[in-house]
This record gives C-alpha cells, structure tokens and sequence, in this order.
C-alpha cells in the first residue's frame, strides 16, 4: 500500500511527531510536526487521525476548547502493552489435539494466562500466525516463537524494568507455570507499548460529548482503536480507515458510520 501511494506521487512521513494541529472556521487547516529535530508546518486538506483522543484534543490550536471537552479528553484512561518476544527450543505444552501444526506445538495463536502465582496475562505463539515470520526457515521445523505478555500503566514498577530485568521476570513467569525452561531461550527482546488498551473507565461514560465535539470539524476523521478510544480488532480499525477514505472520495461530512464500527450488539467474528 505504501508503494501505491508513493508511486502516485504521495509522500510518506515517518517516525514524526505531531506537535500542533491548526483549524479554522470548524476545518483542520494546517499541522505542525516535529521531523529529526526541525518544527515542519503543512497544509492539509482533510486529516485522519488515529492518536489517543486526549492528544489529539490536546493537539489542537487556535480554538476554545470548552473546559468540558478537555476534561474527558483528559479523563479517558489506558492501560499499557509490554511483551518479552522469544524464539525458544521447544516448550513443554504439548500438542494433544488431532489438528496438525508445525512442529506439533499446540494448535492455539493465544493463549490467556490464569494461574494465580504469575502476572502474565497472556501468551502469543507466532508459528501459528504465521510460519513465515522466522528469520532462518529452518528453524520453523522445530523451534517457537513466543511472546510473553503483560498490561500495566504507565507509572507502575513494570513499565520502569530495565529489559534484562523485565525479560528474566518473564521467563521466570513461563517457568513457574511450566511454559518452558531458561537454559531453552536463544533469543528475547523487550517490547512496550503505551495506550494499547482504551478503557472503559474514567470519563468514557461522557464519550458521547467528544465525539460530538469532534465531528464539528468538517475535514477530521478519527479512526483505530486509539483515534476512537474504542477496543477494536485490527478489522475493526482497518474498517474505520477505508470508510474514512470513502466519505473523504464522497465529500461526506457526517461521520455517523465510521463511529458506528464495532456497535453492534453481535461480534462480527460469530455471524
């Protein structure tokens, strides 16, 4: 998609912060990045924004932001993303299911963690979202891939770990439930994630007044998990994406369907 883009003259802008999101007369008008260092302006036609809502209302200059407004953009909470990724020898779960898989690992992508004694929440077995992931093919006959997954908040003991620190717990978790042994690890890195997860919790009971607020922008689109503060799959925030471009190709203001995503009383995946 990328390629597409830039062979029909787009241009991508990588690894840049947005610092300033100027509007005028109820439109987005401009943005101010901050590009290797340098404070760039640009003018902008419309703008689709997948920021957490509280930056994005935060972001915004050259309004009057009612009190209100800020104080649920403010309000609206998140929990943060930490995994250690592995590529192990082998783990001690064993395939007792008919279905075939690589390697005969367990059939399962994820598995949540309950056992009361670790702070895992959840694990990750890459071989069965894809074989292709591995770096050497080879070892896609016989080794695994795991992440080791943790939710946390931004200011607790884990988001502070060090990566050795955090990723020993990790294995020490795995270990006391049995998951794998130490000496089997032949690789890790630490991965972090801030506001992976909206919450439903805080000020997201007065959403309601944010997105109308929001809406009142003719040319601002907010799409994903984040840019809706919704706990969308990848689907799901794909599908805000491409309806956002459809009423930008259709010159439509109202953005009633592109909220609507995942509202739905029956989860898609089960229809």
């Amino acid at each position: 998609m990328a390629q597409k883009i830039e062979k029909k003259g787009g241009k991508i802008l990588k690894n840049c912060l947005v610092t300033k999101i100027v509007v005028s007369h109820k439109k987005v008008v401009s943005l101010e990045i901050e590009n290797q260092g340098k404070i760039q302006k640009m003018d902008v036609d419309c703008l689709i924004s997948s920021m957490p809502l509280k930056n994005l209302i935060n972001c915004i200059e050259n309004e009057n932001i009612p009190s209100e407004i800020v104080r649920i953009a403010n309000g609206l909470p998140y929990r943060e993303f930490m995994s250690v990724a592995m590529l192990v020898q082998k783990i001690n779960l064993k395939n007792t299911t008919k279905i075939k898989t690589l390697g005969n690992v367990i059939p399962d992508s994820w598995l949540y963690i309950q056992e009361p004694e670790v702070k895992m929440g959840r694990m990750q077995i890459f071989n069965n979202w894809s074989p292709y992931i591995f770096k050497k093919k080879e070892d896609m006959k016989d080794k695994v891939l795991l992440s080791l997954e943790y939710f946390c908040q931004e200011d607790d003991a884990f988001w502070d770990m060090s990566e050795e620190e955090f990723t020993q717990f990790a294995i020490c978790d795995a270990q006391k439930i049995n998951l794998l042994e130490k000496k089997d690890v032949l690789w890790a890195k630490q991965i972090k994630i801030k506001k992976a997860y909206p919450a439903y919790f805080g000020t997201y009971h007065e959403m309601d007044h944010l997105v109308k607020f929001l809406d009142g922008y003719e040319n601002l689109y907010c799409v994903g998990r984040n840019g809706q503060h919704r706990y969308n799959n990848m689907d799901h925030s794909m599908l805000t994406g491409l309806l956002a471009a459809q009423h930008i190709m259709a010159n439509r203001t109202d953005k009633k369907e592109i909220w609507d995503v995942n509202t739905e009383k029956e989860y898609h995946e089960k229809k």
